[in-house]
């Protein structure tokens, strides 16, 4: 889930939501239904794209009888988290600042303002603006 966090920019409670019948491995696509994208004010994209790693990872995840991609509570997911954070050292690091990881690396990949928007789901610039972290040392090869 980890990893899937930071291929897909998703929330983790959209995250909780995903279902297999959603999903087109083949396609490398995931449609949310209209219900799963109206909830609040949260921006998720109708079609997100997936990248090859993330129909990798969602490739080598089991099928859960119920058709939810991750047949796990969202608790227990948190609990694994903290102790993965404690474990390895890691003081701060938060869940949702995967999020964050996953649009700076759309960035670095070369995406612009829109396609990253697109496939985040941020609804403003000026959101996704704070969302974004860029390393200026891998500015560097663009530069010259």
């Amino acid at each position: 889930m980890f990893d899937l966090a930071i291929e897909t920019s998703l929330r983790q409670g959209m995250l909780f939501k995903l279902h297999w019948d959603w999903i087109s491995l083949e396609k490398r696509m995931i449609a949310i239904p209209l219900e799963y994208r109206a909830i609040g004010n949260k921006g998720v994209p109708a079609i997100l794209p997936l990248s090859t790693h993330a129909v990798a990872v969602l490739s080598a995840l089991p099928r859960s009888i119920d058709g939810r991609v991750c047949p796990i509570t969202q608790n227990a997911l948190v609990c694994v988290w903290k102790r993965a954070m404690k474990r390895l050292g890691i003081a701060g690091l938060h869940w949702h600042d995967l999020r964050h990881e996953a649009a700076s690396r759309l960035f670095e990949k070369g995406f612009n303002p829109f396609e990253v928007a697109s496939i985040t789901g941020h609804k403003s610039m000026q959101m996704l603006k704070h969302y974004t972290h860029l390393r200026p040392e891998n500015l560097l090869a663009r530069l010259g």
